[in-house]
This record gives structure tokens, C-alpha cells and sequence, in this order.
């Protein structure tokens, strides 16, 4: 991903907190701090929803922000089409409903998070520097599963542990 590298070492004088390159997913659903022996339900759930997918192809387009232009908390990269997407998440959030998780309120937006931030030193070059990247895009790739994974906070950053994967029907 030649186009991040770039766009990381144009960004380099701002404080931002980068996903590293091998962390970097597509959330479907947040879970946050989850009890134990709700994990084989939530496997269960999401199973369902991957049995009644098929492989899809998508790829990075855009790169985008989350919040105001003055005021920016995440640095995204887009994904087209994203109605296969936005569907899969849609599913997996219904179904996630009788785990006992609420949807959430917010519009889901398929997305991969790219880089996080606390403050900016230089708004007006950081807008130029987004702008420039703005038509980024990759090459399709073809989605064929979920996983299920848990998040563990560490100083140096998260980490990620496979409990689950989940491939679609072919």
C-alpha cells in the first residue's frame, strides 16, 4: 500500500496515531468489552450472516476524515462499492440483536480506519496534504469471510487474536 506509505511520510510532522499496516480491517461491528460466554452466540450469529454471503469484490477509494474539517479525529480510506458492504453490516448488526447488542444509531460508513487524531500543528497543510490523496484508490480484492476478533489494548498499541473466522458460502 504504497499510496499510505506516501501519504504517512507527507504527514509525518503531525501527531497522528497510524493503524499499522498489519492491523488494518474493516470493523462490521464494535462490540467493545464483551463477557466470555457470549462469545460462542456472537460466533453463531455472525456465522448465520456469512452462510448467507457470497464472496464480493471492493476496493479502496478515497481517502476522507471523520469529523470537521477544523476539528478532524480520523483519517479514512473509503471503499467502493460499499452497498455489498453496507449490507454485510447492516446483517451482522440484526443479527448481533438477539445477542444482546443494540444497533448503533449512527449511520453505518464502510471504511477503513487509517490513522487516528488528537491535535493538529498545521490544519491548513494537513487539509492540502488530505486533498492531494483524496483519489486514492487499490486494486479489487475479493472479500470471502469474516473474523472474529478480540482487541487488546497495549501501551505500543492494539492487538489482535483470531477467535473465530467465518467464510461465506460458495
Amino acid at each position: 500500500m504504497k499510496q499510505f506509505r506516501d501519504l504517512k511520510e507527507n504527514l509525518r510532522h503531525e501527531p497522528i496515531k497510524w493503524v499499522e499496516e498489519h492491523n488494518i480491517h474493516i470493523t462490521l461491528k464494535f462490540l467493545g468489552e464483551t463477557e466470555e460466554q457470549l462469545i460462542p452466540a456472537i460466533g453463531q450469529a455472525v456465522n448465520t450472516v456469512a452462510l448467507a454471503t457470497a464472496p464480493f469484490s471492493l476496493r479502496l477509494n478515497g481517502i476522507g476524515i471523520f469529523g470537521s474539517s477544523y476539528q478532524p479525529r480520523v483519517v479514512w480510506a473509503g471503499i467502493d462499492p460499499y452497498e455489498h458492504l453496507s449490507s454485510l453490516m447492516n446483517h451482522v448488526h440484526e443479527s448481533l440483536v438477539s445477542v444482546g447488542f443494540e444497533r448503533d444509531r449512527q449511520n453505518l460508513v464502510p471504511h477503513l480506519t487509517l490513522g487516528r487524531i488528537k491535535f493538529l500543528r498545521d490544519k491548513l497543510m494537513f487539509r492540502k496534504t488530505i486533498e492531494q490523496y483524496k483519489e486514492i484508490s487499490s486494486t479489487p480484492m475479493v472479500i470471502t469471510g469474516m473474523i472474529l476478533y478480540e482487541s487488546i489494548l497495549k501501551k505500543e498499541g492494539p492487538e489482535y487474536r483470531i477467535l473465530q473466522a467465518h467464510p461465506f458460502n460458495k
